[in-house]
């Protein structure tokens, strides 16, 4: 992973220098792996993010805070009572390895005081968040490991704290540069990158890159393979570089991709993309962590926390899907019925040559240009004139189903409109009440039970999203159907500009023209925010539709966010944020 030992080495110091002293003010824990300490000292504070999610296991300073849920862990509460108010003494890490230990002077219940330390293990999916007393007890732990979970290392209350199992490597702070080049010869077999890794304690596989693409000029060679002015060039690079971590020198620098995606980070620059890859220099790691992992959390938490509405939508979209294809089976059907009442006729027109207990009617077809034959099937027990009847009932059924069915087959294909609308509003949630938004708007449609409770809370409505266009116009977007629906039937003028794309799901957007002349740039940038707040988001090209609000009307008994328009324009632009 990229937080190394030598980047929390760096890390350590930042969080020293801006928190021992400091007290804990508030804890919350936001995911099951995830704390937050909000820390106040004279000077200043912060919140200080503490994570020991398997992918993205860490610790810093952060102003990206997510929603707390809102009934606290057990964990969290037992940090609450034991470090509230806790003073911050010191921080310390484990050599170079991904061990940093918090440590706190506390008050117990009796008043007296006493040293808690709150270690943080970076270790992938070992990561852990674990609790000590003074005495090195385990008093309790974010991640319980009991003896069926790991036959090596056990996290219990009243255990004896153990770190982590040793690695026989070499500490960039306390060996010589020549020691490293020796401890290679044991694995000169090996690529340099990953024999570098193999040798270093607290080196990524980015900085182990890094070393070999300058020692190597861009090539890949085993230590065996390297000439002397390789050496010299791996010897020249590993003293900088240990000179740059006592020094806590270089630059904190993120690795982004052509989509901007993040991709790796260090506190040493990256040179070994080349141009295929953009970079980024950070001040702080705080700052550099925060924007690495920020949108990669908020995504991971949203997901979680909707699973279950992703259940309902999942559930609602087979069932309806499963209807509408019987129905359209049975739409199909029904485009026979003409030939039932031509049955009917035809045996009626020849009633006097048919006689009860007939098993076929073989007559003229008078419907035929060419006047052929015909064999229509007779019910034994009935009569001619009783054949003939149940010919034209079967077809009134027929004509009577088919009226039905194009009303049920339209109907749930508004439904499967809706819910699609509504998934595509759970995948650009991006907050806890944007999500129990969502979950309300359910169950005023009846795909969710609403929950029985005594009073029952009612949820202060969110505000649409807003943007400012470059010629000064506000540009609001709603951010689920509910609030579609009240941001254009309800808030808007007749004047101001509504934008949606065209037969695509998404959020209603509305420029606030107030009369004005809205200019075309305005438009277009609406147009791209309309594209980006709707399920093409990742598309190019969109389609979008746009038109004064007095042109939107809402049909009678129509789902949430369900409008019609006319007399609109339409824009085709890539989905883009102001």
């Amino acid at each position: 992973m990229a937080l190394d030992g030598i980047f929390l080495h760096r890390l350590r110091r930042e969080i020293a220098d801006a928190a021992v002293g400091a007290r804990v003010e508030k804890i919350s824990q936001p995911a099951k792996d995830e704390l937050v300490l909000t820390l106040r000292r004279k000077d200043g504070g912060g919140k200080l993010l503490f994570s020991a999610n398997a992918g993205s296991a860490r610790v810093h300073f952060t102003g990206a805070v997510p929603e707390n849920p809102k009934s606290p862990p057990m964990f969290c509460m037992l940090l609450r009572k034991r470090l509230s108010g806790a003073r911050l003494s010191d921080v310390r890490q484990i050599a170079l390895d991904r061990v940093i230990h918090f440590v706190f002077e506390a008050r117990n219940e009796l008043g007296d005081q006493e040293n808690l330390t709150l270690a943080v293990e970076i270790m992938g999916r070992h990561s852990n968040i674990i609790l000590l007393d003074g005495d090195g007890l385990i008093i309790d732990a974010i991640k319980r490991v009991d003896p069926e979970m790991s036959g090596v290392r056990h996290i219990l209350p009243g255990l004896r704290y153990e770190l982590p199992p040793p690695q026989n490597k070499l500490n960039l702070l306390e060996t010589a540069p020549e020691e490293i080049l020796a401890r290679l010869e044991d694995f000169k077999a090996i690529e340099l990158s990953k024999a570098l890794i193999t040798v270093l304690q607290g080196v990524s596989p980015p900085v182990a890159r890094e070393i070999a693409h300058f020692a190597n000029r861009g090539e890949s060679f085993t230590f065996a393979e390297m000439d002397i002015s390789q050496r010299e060039r791996l010897l020249f690079f590993l003293k900088g570089l240990i000179r740059s971590v006592e020094n806590f020198e270089g630059a904190l620098t993120m690795v982004l991709e052509p989509s901007g995606r993040p991709r790796d980070f260090s506190c040493i620059p990256i040179n070994q993309y080349g141009a295929a890859m953009a970079t980024r220099e950070y001040e702080t790691c705080g700052e550099l962590l925060d924007a690495f992992y920020a949108r990669r959390d908020l995504m991971g938490r949203m997901n979680r926390r909707a699973a279950d509405l992703l259940r309902v939508l999942s559930n609602a979209n087979g069932r309806i899907a499963r209807k509408l294809a019987a129905q359209r089976l049975e739409l199909l059907e029904c485009a026979e019925r003409g030939s039932l009442r031509m049955k009917g006729d035809l045996i009626t027109a020849n009633i006097y040559r048919l006689q009860k207990g007939d098993t076929i009617a073989k007559v003229q077809n008078l419907y035929d240009p060419e006047g052929g034959e015909i064999e229509i099937e007779l019910d034994v027990m009935l009569s001619p004139v009783k054949n003939a009847q149940r010919y034209y009932a079967l077809y009134r059924k027929a004509d009577t189903a088919e009226k039905m069915l194009k009303k049920l087959i339209a109907a749930g294909e508004d439904e499967l409109a809706y819910v699609d609308s509504v998934f595509d509003a759970l995948t650009r949630a991006d907050s806890e009440a944007a999500l129990q938004a969502i979950r309300d708007e359910l169950e005023g449609s009846g795909y969710i039970r609403r929950a029985k409770t005594a009073k029952q809370k009612k949820n202060a409505p969110l505000p649409p999203l807003e943007y400012l266009s470059s010629d000064g116009f506000t540009i609001l977007c709603g951010r689920n159907n509910i609030q579609n629906d009240r941001l254009t039937l309800k808030e808007s003028r007749g004047s101001d500009i509504w934008l949606h794309t065209q037969k695509i799901p998404g959020s209603h957007t509305v420029i606030l023209a107030r009369g004005g002349e809205v200019p075309r740039s305005t438009i277009e940038q609406a147009c791209a925010i309309a594209a980006y707040h709707s399920k093409a988001r990742d598309s190019s090209k969109v389609p979008v539709d746009f038109t004064q609000i007095k042109n939107v009307k809402k049909p009678g008994g129509a789902k949430p966010g369900m409008v019609i328009y006319d007399n609109y324009q339409t824009v085709i632009i890539d989905p883009e944020l102001p």
